[in-house]
């Protein structure tokens, strides 16, 4: 009898992996957004009517996944890949699938936080295939295409999510399943063995300090409202993160075998996609969030409705992508599309802020900023994360991309945190107009912030990509002109 092994057929080709590999991105990205809208309905049926236990149905997940990137990023590079990718898949489809099958809202938390381990495992080892097996000077494209992906998947969580829920919350997890399946399935037989690097055990101290300082600073951030910003819960909290987050610092820079190499944070082109994928994923969150809110409960409109009306603006994601960014990169260079793709997504928030009214006017008042704001996100997104990990050596594919991957969860939160804090609880429709246009002014300024952040730290045309893992000195030295 064959063994296991020996059922595997050919290696696929690079562009085989990267479909492969997105299919477990969609899984992760679309679980970020698409359970909003079914909260309602699930705690219906699980009798869940406290907001404060409902909401760790999505802090919970995004608590674990933001916490756990770095660490299985960097448990990634020393074992096979294709491994990690599939074991990731597969802890996230059963978990989905749990999930859907749950009978109380405590077992739906902790199926969740199942779910975002298997999410926090599948994306760095994702995009490690996918920088792996491509050729260097196809890596940025075909980067682009990975995020983009993810990010379409992501803002079109609020359309899928409303059309699900209209059949059953339960099927918000179930149509993971398949998709989860078919990747493991085809991934397990098509998927090339990559071997990992002789990188060392992790830094356990270092593991500790980081999981527990992320964990602790989105626990501060996503329970911020409901325990009040004041509360010495959430100073406590956010105390902790910063002195556990300054602990690992400094752990890190004396450390021999540290869990992020320091060497990285001196290649420009990784910095400044860092910096932006903090900026820019505030904005994002908060964005998203907002719009949904305002058809929601200002205007009235059901999740289906709301999820349609979204739905413009992430179609204009891969459009941009996939045919408008390389253009324009290869023209202009990462930092100044970054810095157009900011500013139009800024134009996008602010003409809501200038136009939104109490009666509904989709066509109008709406629909414009929308289309601009999937125009930015398919300029921008895709574009930072495919600076950033196309300026990684080998040896550090997946931590390098968990790092930036890490921040754009931070951000999320931070995005959300933040367009609470500025909405604050409206009285009356005249009072919600205006805290809407005040949050919708914030987020502008904030995307504008990222589109300083990329024409600042990437005015390179090309970045340097390294081809072999670097010596220590290497990297002492590894600066992007």
């Amino acid at each position: 009898m064959p063994r296991l092994s020996q059922l595997r057929k050919q290696d696929a080709s690079s562009s085989l992996v990267l479909v492969i590999v997105c299919a477990g991105v969609v899984l992760a990205s679309l679980d970020l957004f698409i359970v909003n809208v079914a909260l309602p309905r699930i705690a219906i049926d699980l009798h869940a009517h406290q907001l404060s236990g409902l909401s760790w149905v999505l802090d919970g997940y995004a608590i674990v996944y933001a916490s756990l990137l770095v660490v299985f990023g960097r448990l990634a590079e020393s074992r096979r890949r294709e491994n990690g990718f599939l074991l990731g898949v597969l802890v996230f489809t059963a978990a989905s699938a749990a999930c859907g099958a749950a009978t109380s809202l405590p077992m739906l938390v902790a199926c969740r936080v199942v779910q975002a381990a298997g999410a926090a495992l599948l994306t760095p080892t994702s995009l490690g295939l996918v920088l792996a097996t491509t050729a260097p000077e196809r890596r940025h494209g075909a980067v682009r295409a990975w995020t983009a992906v993810g990010g379409l998947a992501a803002a079109l969580g609020p359309v899928v999510g409303g059309l699900l829920v209209a059949a059953s919350w339960r099927w918000v997890f179930l149509v993971n399943v398949p998709i989860g399946l078919a990747a493991a399935v085809i991934g397990w037989r098509r998927l090339p063995q990559v071997p990992g690097h002789p990188v060392g055990r992790p830094d356990g101290l270092g593991a500790l300090l980081v999981t527990a300082g992320v964990a602790t600073l989105t626990l501060g951030l996503v329970e911020g409202n409901h325990w009040g910003w004041g509360s010495i819960r959430v100073v406590a909290t956010l105390a902790a993160s910063l002195v556990l987050l300054a602990g690992f610092v400094l752990h890190t820079t004396w450390n021999r075998n540290p869990l992020i190499e320091p060497a990285l944070f001196r290649v420009r082109a990784f910095t400044g996609a860092s910096a932006v994928a903090l900026t820019f994923s505030v904005a994002f969150g908060a964005m998203l969030l907002s719009i949904v809110l305002w058809e929601q409960t200002v205007w009235g409109w059901s999740a289906l409705h709301t999820g349609l009306a979204i739905a413009p603006g992430p179609l204009m994601v891969p459009v941009f992508a996939f045919l408008i960014a390389g253009r324009l990169i290869t023209r202009f260079g990462p930092g100044r599309v970054i810095a157009l793709g900011s500013t139009i997504y800024a134009a996008g928030i602010a003409s809501w802020a200038l136009r939104a009214g109490l009666h509904p006017d989709y066509a109008g008042q709406v629909l414009p900023g929308m289309l601009m704001t999937g125009a930015g996100v398919g300029l921008t997104l895709p574009t930072f994360m495919a600076t950033g990990a196309s300026s990684l050596p080998p040896a550090s594919f997946a931590t390098g991309s968990a790092v930036v991957n890490m921040l754009r969860q931070v951000g999320l939160a931070v995005g959300v945190a933040v367009l609470v804090a500025v909405l604050g609880t409206p009285h009356s429709p005249a009072a919600s107009l205006t805290a809407f246009q005040h949050a919708w002014t914030v987020i502008a300024a904030v995307a504008l912030g990222a589109a300083v952040a990329g024409a600042a730290l990437l005015r390179t045309r090309r970045t340097a990509v390294p081809t072999t893992a670097p010596t220590s000195a290497a990297r002492t030295n590894m600066l992007v002109e």
